[in-house]
């Protein structure tokens, strides 16, 4: 995913509304063309960062010489609006092949028919996918047992720190629990009039990558119940996670003090982003900060680990939060079989995805390219190639309604990080209940 896109592709849900009611793809194969004929795909992919486009077009070009029959057409800066027209208006002129960086619209993609079932093909090919793929991967690109997406590289989200800041404040390794984490924290912060001269770590949810989501990963937990229903009132991992977030605010300064800090952060994908700057000396990211941070000239070390996990769950410490790129089939497509060939060859052949991967930066999306020897890495990088194969890493469930319970439930922690919310459980009570709605509402 591209370091620009990130953040607008978890949120980006009101311009899909329509998708579910307007897009009604075949679920069969229905594929009667030739794969070994001659033809010309059209590929349309959201990276816009010059080296970005370039990957891509280098990987295409290595499918085209395995497969000199087939030649494509790559189309960038595709963002979730221009698919979802292209879509819903299906025509000659539209993609056969399409990718997004919203892992939260599986749900609809799949349900909607906007994405193609890809089960035909892959049966057809022999695949094996849960011996290939990571399971949080697997599952952030199906629904309801509807797989309509594969993984085109992954993000795993990890813990970076400030070697230097930890030296002098005497912390000798990076904190395993979320208890260690909180007196980390403290340790590291340096109060200075009613700001700081430096913040062990900004915990607010409109905090860089500091979601909900991402702060869940680090506790066992469920967002719903086995009939569907939202669980986050009743599972207890929720009213943990929300608890300790908000006490971590208040150790820290409180809520108004951090968010006035916060207003002072440089843009979170500059030179000037609070890590860099040494203005924070923890960061909940990705991958691709190690490559950014590196980028920026930092004067000082940098750490990675993974994010600390509950007091009572230490067994599972290594484990993250995944997401990525998915890519699928244009249901409109007259070239569906010999789309299949190029959305195998990007996400299953070894050689393909780990030159991607080495390419742009992100975590390789097969267990094969993850081990591969010619994957370059270092030991901070390592730690997310880690995350991503650990087996208790998780994904965000997908959803009929696609990110909309994921930004409900972040508004609730909005209002009760600030204190306008009081009462945790009947607060989660009622945000679950209004995201059964939702749901309700969007089948």
């Amino acid at each position: 995913m591209p370091i620009s896109a990130r953040n607008a592709a978890y949120v980006l849900t009101a311009s899909l509304a329509l998708l579910a009611t307007a897009c009604t793809g075949s679920s069969g194969s229905g594929a009667n063309d030739d794969p070994d004929a001659e033809t010309t795909l059209t590929f349309w992919h959201g990276w816009s960062a010059p080296a970005e486009v370039k990957a891509v077009e280098e990987n295409v070009a290595r499918f085209e010489k395995a497969h000199p029959n087939i030649k494509v057409k790559v189309v960038g800066n595709i963002n979730d609006d221009k698919l979802n027209q292209a879509l819903r208006a299906g025509g000659s002129n539209g993609p056969d092949v399409v990718s997004s960086f919203t892992t939260s619209n599986v749900g609809k993609f799949c349900a909607s028919g906007a994405f193609l079932d890809l089960k035909p093909f892959i049966e057809k090919s022999k695949l094996d996918l849960d011996a290939m793929i990571p399971k949080p991967m697997l599952d952030y690109t199906r629904f309801e047992g509807k797989r309509c997406a594969l993984p085109l590289l992954g993000d795993a989200y990890g813990l970076y720190y400030n070697k230097d800041a930890f030296e002098a404040a005497g912390i000798k390794a990076p904190p395993k629990t979320w208890s260690e984490f909180a007196e980390v924290a403290k340790k590291l912060t340096k109060p200075k009039g009613d700001s700081y001269e430096q913040l062990g770590f900004m915990p607010t949810y409109h905090g860089y990558e500091t979601v909900v989501s991402h702060y869940m990963s680090q506790w066992d937990h469920s967002y719903f119940d086995a009939d569907g229903k939202s669980s986050i009132a009743e599972d207890p991992g929720f009213a943990e996670m929300f608890t300790y977030q908000k006490k971590l605010i208040d150790d820290l300064g409180g809520f108004t003090r951090l968010e006035k800090y916060r207003n002072t952060f440089g843009d979170e994908w500059g030179a000037e982003h609070p890590f860099h700057t040494g203005q924070v000396a923890m960061q909940l990211d990705g991958e691709w900060r190690l490559g950014m941070a590196q980028d920026a000239g930092l004067d000082f070390e940098i750490g990675t680990a993974p994010l600390p996990v509950a007091d009572d769950e230490v067994s599972e410490y290594g484990k993250g939060f995944l997401s990525g790129t998915i890519i699928g089939i244009a249901p409109q497509s007259e070239k569906q079989n010999a789309a299949w060939e190029l959305v195998k060859y990007m996400t299953t052949d070894t050689e393909a995805v780990v030159a991607f991967a080495n390419a742009i930066h992100n975590v390789p999306s097969t267990f094969d390219a993850l081990k591969s020897p010619d994957l370059k890495t270092d030991p901070a990088f390592k730690t997310f190639l880690d995350i991503a194969q650990h087996p208790e890493s998780t994904t965000a469930p997908a959803s009929v309604d696609g990110a909309t319970y994921l930004l409900t439930l972040e508004d609730f922690g909005y209002q009760y990080e600030s204190g306008k919310v009081k009462d945790l459980k009947a607060g989660l009570r009622k945000t679950a209940e209004q995201i059964d709605r939702d749901i309700e509402q969007a089948k």
